[in-house]
């Protein structure tokens, strides 16, 4: 099975969504369990592998995110436009 990276990254999220994660008062629980009230199957470990950046975002989870952490895709992926868009 292929690893599925971006220069070395498993996603372009985890700096951002761990600062605004922090920012709004939450927990890696209390984030898997605002996710789950959405539907997504994520626990605590799953936030934490994320946030290390040992885990692959998916769309819907990076949407969900958004929702929960009150911040549009554009400051979460900020990292990733600062190094890449010219």
């Amino acid at each position: 099975m292929k690893k599925i990276s971006f220069q070395e990254n498993k996603n372009v999220i985890y700096r951002q969504l761990k600062l605004a994660r922090v920012q709004k008062g939450l927990s890696q629980s209390q984030l898997a369990a605002r996710m789950q009230l959405m539907g997504v199957n994520m626990d605590q470990q799953m936030i934490s592998k994320i946030e290390n950046n040992h885990r692959i975002v998916t769309d819907y989870e990076l949407a969900c995110f958004c929702m929960i952490l009150e911040q549009d895709i554009a400051y979460l992926l900020e990292d990733f436009y600062k190094h890449h868009v010219e």
